[in-house]
């Protein structure tokens, strides 16, 4: 479903934050991305729907070069992947349900989303997806008015209304407490389970990611350095993971 050759990712300041990552990610896995901040995991995500252009490499979604696509045929094949943002990306401005409209832009003609008039079947979903999401009754509400764990289920339903073959996650659950986190976790699991949608989700802690990711990616440095199943990172493999590579003080390198 999803293929990554050797893409790279160096910013302007010279940091290097993708050195080379070649992955296949199959459709229908749930796969966590695992690492300390800086480790490049939202870099990768970022890349493979070109939120970040990549300094070289090649990205495959099917049998489409992500990486060579520009203008509409862009457009098109991002509707096809969610994305779902720690800080929630929402207009707070808004209501809950025009949030989740604006998961549906991609296929509402310019002058109606001006007008914020969408089909009477985007309405629909939405309310559907906040239902089920568990939330139908804040869809009047300014997203504003609602809790971080609230926020990222409209984030989710965004996503949602996008039809999407493909989510990716980054940070859902950083800035939400432990309980929140397990319910948004949970959510994602099952919408890769009854939905059959692929979900690669970028987390930083590894007990959350053994416990949900049929497989674990685990970065360091830019570079892939574990590509397996959960019980194949052992703890002195997560230790060296979130090892910092800078000696401390009155350590020798």
């Amino acid at each position: 479903m999803l293929r990554l050759e050797q893409v790279s990712k160096i910013y302007g300041d010279g940091t290097r934050a993708l050195n080379e990552v070649s992955l296949k990610i199959e459709a229908g896995e749930f796969v966590v991305v695992l690492g300390r901040s800086g480790a490049g995991k939202s870099t990768l995500l970022r890349c493979i729907n070109r939120l970040v252009e990549p300094t070289s490499g090649k990205i495959f979604f099917g049998d489409q070069e992500v990486t060579a696509l520009d203008g509409p045929h862009l457009r098109s094949l991002r509707q096809q992947i969610g994305m779902i943002f720690q800080d929630y990306n929402l207009v707070d401005r808004l209501s809950v349900q025009t949030n989740v409209l604006a998961g549906a832009l991609g296929r509402t003609p310019a002058w109606a989303a001006l007008v914020n008039h969408f089909a009477k079947d985007d309405v629909d979903a939405a309310r559907h997806h906040l239902q089920r999401l568990e939330i139908g009754n804040k869809g009047g509400q300014r997203a504003d008015q609602l809790s971080g764990g609230q926020k990222q289920r409209v984030g989710i339903a965004r996503a949602l209304m996008q039809q999407p073959k493909l989510i990716l996650a980054d940070e859902p659950v950083a800035s939400l407490d432990p309980a929140t986190t397990r319910t948004i976790l949970d959510i994602l699991r099952r919408i890769n389970r009854e939905d059959g949608v692929t979900v690669l989700c970028n987390l930083h802690l590894p007990e959350l990611a053994r416990e949900y990711g049929q497989r674990l990616i685990a970065m360091k440095s830019g570079e892939v350095v574990y590509d397996g199943p959960p019980d194949g990172l052992t703890r002195e493999m997560a230790d060296q993971l979130y090892r910092s590579d800078f000696p401390e003080a009155g350590e020798t390198a």
